[in-house]
C-alpha cells in the first residue's frame, strides 16, 4: 500500500463523529431481485462558526425579615459578557495561529459576533493569573525533568524599545522569558524562578572572579566577607563602600555576577541547572557548571569560509566531510554509550582538530573548534545531551513568526501574557496535547485535562 495512503487512513482512525446520516436510496429505481448489502462510509469534515447566544434568567428572592436578597449563581467558567468559547477562540486565534488582534475583530464580526478591539486585548491580558500560575509550574517541572538545559534568545520590541526573549527548553517543555537586558545577571534571575537574589562570596566566588578577571586588590577588599551571604541591598552598600566611585563599571558588575552563580549554586529549594547547552554566546557562560556547545552553531563558521580559489574549496569540502562524519559517530554513541568508545572518539577528535590544510582561514577556524574540545565532547561524559541546539533555535523561530505578524507588547501585562501563552502552546505541541483543548479546559474552570507540569513530570519519569 502506497505511503500516502496509509498516512491518510491513520488520520481517519482519529476522527471523532459527531453526527451520522443515512444517504437513502430511492428504492423504486432498484430492480425487484436487489438486495440490500450494508453501507458504503464516507467521513466528511467540517466545521460550523457560528455565534451562540444564551440569556441567563438568574432567580432572586428577597427576604423582609433579614432585609436581603438571594440570587442565583452563573454556571462555573461565565465571567463578564463573553462565555468560554469565544475567549478561548480569541487566545487560540492570536497565540496558537498567530492572528493579530485587528484581523481576530474582523473575524468575529464577520460571523456575527459583537464584540470591541478593547475587550478582545482585555481578554488577552486580564484575568489570566491561572495561565501564570502554569507558567511557573510549567518551568520549574522543566528545570526538574532533565540534568540539562538548552538555551538560546532572540530580540523582542516591547512599547518601541529593544528586548530580549530568552528561551529555555528541553525534550519536554520551552519556556520563554522577555527581558530589558540579556547579561548573565537577567539570566540568572530567569533561573531563580521568582527567588530573591543572594549574593555568596564563598569559594567558588572568588574562583569566578579569578575567570572574570577581577584585580587581586579587590579581591582582597571582599576577603573580610568570606563566607557570608548578603541580600541584593547589602551587597550593594558593601561594593560602594570597599570599591573607588571611579571604578570601572564592569568590574563592579562581574563582582556582582560571581557571587550571585556562586548563591545560586548553594541553593535547595528550587531546581539548580548544572548543563547549559547553547550556542557559543559569552552570557551563556559560566552560569552552570558544565557548559555544552551546539556542533551545528560550529559547523556554521566552516560554511561562511568563502573562497573563489577551487584548491581552497577542495580542502573546505574535504575537511567538511570528515567533521560531520565525526558528527555522526558522536550520534551513534549517544544510541550506546561506552566509555571505551569515548576514549576513542576523544582521540579522534584531537588528529581531526589538528589537521594543517595549508589554507589559513581554514586552519584558524580549525584551531578555534579544537580550543572548545571540552564543551563540544561533554556528550561523552554525559550521553543525554543532545549534540545541537535545534530545539531552542525552534523555540526561538516561534518567537520571531509572532513577532512578524505583532511587532511589539506594549504593556507589562501583554509582554507577560504573550511570554505565558507561549510557553503553554509550545510545551502542549511537545507533549502531544491539544492547546486548544486545553486552553477552553482551564477558562471554562472545568480541569479536567491533565496539567501540563504533571505531563513533564511524568514523561520524565519514564525516560
Amino acid at each position: 500500500m502506497p505511503k500516502k495512503l496509509r498516512e491518510s487512513n491513520s488520520r481517519k482512525d482519529k476522527i471523532e463523529i459527531h453526527h451520522t446520516e443515512t444517504c437513502k436510496i430511492d428504492k423504486f429505481t432498484l430492480p425487484p431481485d436487489a438486495c440490500f448489502k450494508g453501507y458504503d462510509e464516507v467521513v466528511i469534515r467540517d466545521i460550523l462558526i457560528m455565534p451562540w447566544n444564551t440569556r441567563f434568567q438568574i432567580e432572586k428572592y428577597y427576604s423582609p425579615s433579614e432585609g436581603k436578597t438571594y440570587r442565583g449563581k452563573l454556571p462555573e467558567g461565565i465571567n463578564g459578557e463573553f462565555g468560554p468559547g469565544i475567549r478561548s477562540a480569541v487566545i487560540a486565534l492570536h497565540h496558537i495561529s498567530n492572528v493579530s488582534e485587528p484581523k481576530i475583530h474582523e473575524f468575529l464580526e464577520n460571523v456575527g459576533v459583537c464584540i470591541s478591539r478593547a475587550t478582545i486585548s482585555r481578554m488577552l491580558t486580564k484575568n489570566i493569573d491561572n495561565f501564570h500560575e502554569e507558567n511557573a509550574d510549567i518551568f520549574h517541572a522543566g528545570l526538574k525533568s532533565t540534568t540539562y538545559q538548552q538555551i538560546d534568545d532572540t530580540s523582542a520590541r516591547v512599547n518601541g524599545e529593544n528586548w530580549y526573549t530568552q528561551i529555555l527548553c528541553n525534550s519536554h517543555y520551552t519556556a520563554y522569558f522577555t527581558v530589558l537586558h540579556k547579561d548573565r545577571e537577567t539570566i540568572l534571575d530567569i533561573l531563580l524562578c521568582g527567588m530573591e537574589k543572594k549574593y555568596c562570596l564563598n569559594e567558588e566566588a572568588f574562583d569566578l572572579m579569578e575567570t572574570f578577571n577581577v584585580a587581586k586588590i579587590w579581591q582582597q577588599k571582599l576577603s573580610d566577607y568570606k563566607n557570608k551571604v548578603f541580600s541584593d541591598e547589602e551587597m550593594h552598600r558593601i561594593l560602594a563602600l570597599l570599591l573607588s566611585p571611579d571604578i570601572n563599571k564592569n568590574i563592579k558588575k562581574r563582582i556582582l555576577e560571581a557571587c550571585a552563580i556562586a548563591s545560586y549554586h548553594q541553593m535547595t529549594n528550587i531546581p539548580v541547572v548544572t548543563t547549559f547547552l547553547s550556542d557559543d554566546a559569552p552570557q551563556f557562560r559560566q552560569l552552570t557548571y558544565h557548559h555544552a556547545l551546539c556542533w551545528i552553531h560550529d559547523g556554521r563558521h566552516y560554511k561562511k569560509l568563502h573562497t573563489t580559489v577551487p584548491y581552497y574549496q577542495e580542502k573546505v569540502k574535504a575537511f567538511l566531510n570528515k567533521y560531520w562524519d565525526y558528527y555522526v559517530k558522536l550520534c551513534e554513541f549517544r544510541k550506546k554509550p561506552n566509555s571505551d568508545v569515548a576514549k576513542q572518539l576523544s582521540a579522534e577528535f584531537d588528529r581531526l582538530f589538528s589537521t594543517e590544510t595549508k589554507y589559513p582561514p581554514l586552519d584558524d577556524r580549525i584551531s578555534k573548534t579544537k580550543e572548545k574540545k571540552e564543551s563540544l565532547l561533554m556528550v561523552l561524559n554525559f550521553p543525554e545531551i543532545p549534540l545541537h541546539n535545534n530545539g531552542a533555535e525552534l523555540g526561538a523561530r516561534a518567537k520571531v513568526r509572532k513577532r512578524d505578524v505583532s511587532l511589539q507588547s506594549v504593556t507589562d501585562e501583554g509582554t507577560r501574557a504573550n511570554d505565558t501563552f507561549m510557553t503553554i502552546v509550545q510545551t502542549a505541541r511537545k507533549l502531544s496535547v491539544s492547546a486548544y483543548d486545553y486552553i477552553l479546559d482551564r477558562v471554562s474552570n472545568r480541569c479536567e485535562m491533565i496539567s501540563l507540569a504533571k505531563l513533564i513530570q511524568e514523561k520524565s519519569a519514564l525516560s
